[in-house]
């Protein structure tokens, strides 16, 4: 405070005692802390005049209050009703198959060092007795140095140096007294070392005197070791992870070039407020925190490969990971000790043992931290997607062997790349199976596909007609399935390069017809359609398809669309991106199913000749139960009659060109004389579910009845017939 101040002070306060005092009131003591409070809250804008009175409109003093009024916040009780409980058993202890891995993997793990050292532990004795000499060497002459307290000299001849005689004297007692101390001790331990000597030598029996010259020769051996040659190696390296700090992570953040991170450092804030300490989780470090306002976990994810950099750490140990919950803003950031694709994967259940129920979940890969990732086939549709060479095939195949190790299951596969890499499956299993996409084989599969919608139908008729109490939900169960006098068994169709069938000229819009009729009706029938295609665009992968698949499979991608074709509109936005992945994670993808939020998991890698052998095996099961039917079992397709004709020119022969519009009963009936083998009990309703996949229409066409009164009815117009083969046929050319 300066004398202004203080001279002001005083002049407040005699003018406020000689308003208040009076002629006999006796002084009084004032507290200064409060006349400086209330000198202050007087100079303070609050207590001016203008802010005394309502402002008027205007007024440029007038204030404007964008905040309200303070509101409190949950009491404590509230606050622990909202807190989040972190688990106090961890996962890995609930899951019996995970403890169960984790144990064979310690018990491995130590089984293996031990079996190490006891096998080389002879080599170890010899090495340790021919060192014991130098052992017994430095022995003597380390001992002989602290009784002389050499220790000490270095000091000694320092005040010897600077010549100070004081302390060097003062040092000289000293070290005179450790020495007749410490020549005491080593005296009296020899004494009693060579009488124990002795005593042993005279009195104990002959394994002890063994075991004793042996431990102090190996004691010996142990202090004359060599730091560059020890005697007892590693029989495990373990991969030499740093630690990761919340320095690393934010210096890892740092890199990043994202401006509001650059930003917060600069102003001395952190770049990166963690929620929760950094804690070893699996195979890796775990750290979780919010970043700052405006940044978003796509954003890091986008620069995966400097955030990699940053730590320091290969680019298959990086995974950050948005927590679908919270603000886009929380960042998990999970950094393993190996990389994901190179780490070793626990060994696959199934790949020597087992059968599989369809309808419960069984394990097909592995996370970031090892721990098995289980998948149910049945009640879905599946889209597989990824660019060339990054193991979509194999991921196909390996759920068509999980398929096949269910003996009541009926697959279906089809190899549109035509490398026979289904084959292992197709062969020894499959009810229907085809490699290639020659015209036979379209024609195979068309036949195919109708006779699963046929099949399909029944099945709905089916569910319908059973009780409540045996079909409660409408849908196929394991207990339904297994029941062969309803004809209810699972049903897995896998297609490899499907984009060859809805990109064919001729049953292109069939097949997509089909096909997704199968995805929206199927899973509740029992029914599971498979897709698998390396062009992930709306010619390849149908929307209808792809918007009701539930459960999708995406490897590498190379762009946001193609990101969104398989894993759903919208999850490249939330973070999930395929894009992320490197050349090297092969057979790593994100997989969304289950009921949970998008996972990173790395399938489980199954070659052609471990397919053979799992083939094998469920071809064995399948043989015992009796279910092997159709392709596997050497039996050709019931030939189709309605795939050798063409329905389009079918019906243009049967309606004259005088006819510019039919009605679709009129139509059937005149397909039925025309091809009754064909077209035979077909509905009015049934020719235009089979007209739609051309493209003709169907709608209200005039007309008139036998007894030659005019009516509306369902029908289409017989140039659209025209237009639709003029179309088919030209694409068919062209192709």
């Amino acid at each position: 405070m300066n004398h202004d101040d203080e001279s002001e002070l005083f002049n407040r306060l005699e003018a406020d005692l000689a308003a208040d005092s009076e002629p006999n009131q006796g002084g009084e003591v004032v507290d200064l802390d409060k006349v400086r409070s209330a000198r202050e809250s007087a100079d303070s804008p609050a207590t001016e005049p203008t802010a005394d009175r309502e402002p008027e409109p205007g007024d440029p003093a007038a204030r404007v209050m964008v905040d309200g009024p303070a509101q409190k916040g949950p009491g404590y009780l509230g606050r622990l009703a909202g807190a989040k409980r972190r688990q106090v058993v961890p996962e890995w202890l609930k899951s019996p198959d995970e403890l169960k891995t984790a144990a064979g993997w310690v018990a491995r793990h130590y089984g293996h060092l031990v079996g190490y050292h006891v096998f080389r532990s002879p080599a170890y004795a010899a090495r340790l007795a021919l060192q014991s000499p130098r052992g017994a060497a430095k022995f003597i002459g380390g001992t002989m140095r602290w009784v002389a307290d050499k220790e000490g000299e270095p000091v000694r001849l320092a005040m010897v140096e600077r010549e100070d005689a004081a302390t060097y004297l003062k040092l000289s007692r000293q070290r005179d007294g450790r020495v007749r101390l410490r020549t005491l001790v080593v005296i009296l331990a020899s004494v009693i070392g060579l009488g124990a000597a002795l005593a042993l030598y005279v009195l104990a029996p002959t394994w002890l005197a063994a075991v004793s010259v042996g431990a102090v020769l190996m004691a010996l051996g142990y202090a004359g070791e060599s730091p560059d040659a020890p005697v007892i190696n590693r029989a495990v390296e373990l991969p030499k992870a740093q630690k990761l700090t919340s320095d690393i992570v934010l210096r890892a953040l740092a890199a990043l070039s994202i401006s509001q991170i650059n930003q917060a450092i600069a102003k001395g804030r952190d770049g990166f407020v963690f929620s929760a300490p950094i804690t070893r989780d699996g195979p890796g470090w775990r750290a979780e925190g919010d970043l700052p306002y405006g940044v978003t976990v796509s954003d890091v994810m986008d620069r995966r490969d400097r955030l990699a950099s940053g730590l320091r750490r290969p680019l298959g140990c990086v995974w950050p990971e948005a927590v679908p919950d919270e603000h886009t803003g929380r960042l998990v950031l999970w950094v393993g000790d190996q990389d994901m694709s190179k780490a070793k994967q626990p060994v696959w259940p199934l790949v020597k043992s087992g059968s599989v129920d369809l309808f419960k979940p069984t394990a097909f890969g592995t996370d970031q931290r090892g721990r098995w990732v289980n998948l149910s086939l049945m009640y879905i549709a599946g889209i597989v997607g990824a660019i060339p060479r990054m193991g979509k095939t194999f991921l196909l195949r390996l759920l068509l062997l999980i398929a096949a190790l269910d003996p009541r299951a009926e697959l279906h596969t089809y190899d549109l790349k035509g490398t026979g890499d289904l084959d292992p499956v197709g062969e020894k299993c499959s009810h229907r199976h085809r490699a290639g996409e020659d015209e036979e084989d379209i024609e195979y599969a068309i036949q195919d596909l109708r006779a699963l919608r046929e099949e399909l139908r029944r099945r709905a008729k089916m569910i319908r007609s059973l009780p409540r109490d045996i079909c409660p939900e409408s849908k196929v169960t394991s207990e339904l399935a297994s029941k062969p006098k309803l004809g209810l068994h699972p049903i897995v169709i896998g297609v490899d390069e499907c984009q060859v069938w809805f990109e064919h000229p001729k049953y292109g819009a069939e097949f997509e017809e089909i096909c997704t009729d199968l995805v929206k009706r199927g899973p509740a029938t029992g029914i599971t359609l498979l897709l698998a295609t390396q062009r992930p665009d709306s010619k390849s992968l149908p929307t209808g398809i792809s918007a009701n698949a539930s459960t999708r499979f995406c490897m590498k991608v190379m762009g946001q669309i193609e990101n969104d074709m398989v894993l759903g509109t919208g999850s490249y936005k939330r973070g999930v991106r395929a894009t992320m992945f490197a050349w090297g994670d092969k057979g790593i993808h994100y997989f969304v199913g289950e009921g949970s939020d998008a996972r990173i998991v790395r399938s489980v890698y199954v070659d052609a000749v471990i397919a053979e052998t799992i083939a094998s095996r469920a071809r064995q099961l399948r043989e015992d139960a009796g279910t092997l039917t159709g392709h596997a079992a050497g039996e050709a397709p019931e030939a189709d009659a309605a795939a050798s004709y063409d329905l389009l020119r079918d019906l243009l022969a049967v309606v004259a060109p005088e006819e510019p519009k039919v009605w679709n009963e009129v139509a059937v009936a005149r397909l039925a004389e025309l091809r009754p083998e064909v077209y035979g009990g077909w509905e009015a309703e049934q020719l235009t579910s089979a007209l739609k996949p051309y493209g003709v229409p169907t709608g209200q066409v005039w007309g008139k009845t036998e007894d030659g009164k005019g009516a509306n009815r369902r029908g289409f117009e017989r140039v659209k017939l025209t237009t639709a083969i003029a179309e088919r046929d030209g694409k068919r050319d062209a192709g």
